[in-house]
């Protein structure tokens, strides 16, 4: 669907309502990790293909468990592969969520910049005619000083 003009609110409600259900998730999924940077560069990579290369392992483990030493838990790693090919499925649909709400954000920001940038003009040019407007033109300006040596289309985009 093309991008429109997006007329929408979300009531404190709402909010409330999509924060009990985003931590809903959460909770059914307790054993969530965050990793640092420097372990998430140590660890061994499964992307796609390898998920494929993992599930074919499974297989070859539990047809053949004698080859594998005592130790080895093929058991664990059938949990870990149904676990992540779990998490893939949920990721994508986390990943589409996000990139909408990204998406979203960003137009009716713009929107809400446009029509920002729109009303500054015609107060800096009713300033200079109306009383008590020049301390708001003042303060509505405060948002570009620190950019001024910035070309300008980089100023109306940050």
């Amino acid at each position: 669907m093309a991008y429109q003009n997006i007329a929408a609110t979300l009531s404190p409600q709402d909010i409330q309502e999509i924060k009990a259900a985003l931590q809903t998730v959460q909770r059914k999924m307790p054993f969530l990790i965050t990793l640092s940077t420097e372990e998430r560069r140590k660890l061994v990579k499964m992307g796609d293909k390898s998920l494929a290369f993992v599930n074919n392992s499974v297989t070859a483990a539990q047809s053949n468990r004698e080859i594998l030493p005592a130790s080895f838990d093929v058991e664990e790693l059938i949990r870990d592969y149904q676990l992540a090919s779990a998490l893939t499925e949920l990721l994508i649909s986390v990943q589409q969520l996000a990139e909408q709400v990204d998406d979203t954000l960003m137009a009716v920001g713009s929107e809400a910049m446009t029509s920002s940038l729109t009303v500054y003009d015609y107060v800096k040019t009713a300033s200079k005619k109306t009383p008590g407007l020049k301390i708001v033109a003042e303060q509505l300006g405060e948002r570009f000083k620190a950019i001024k040596g910035r070309p300008a289309k980089a100023a109306s985009g940050s």
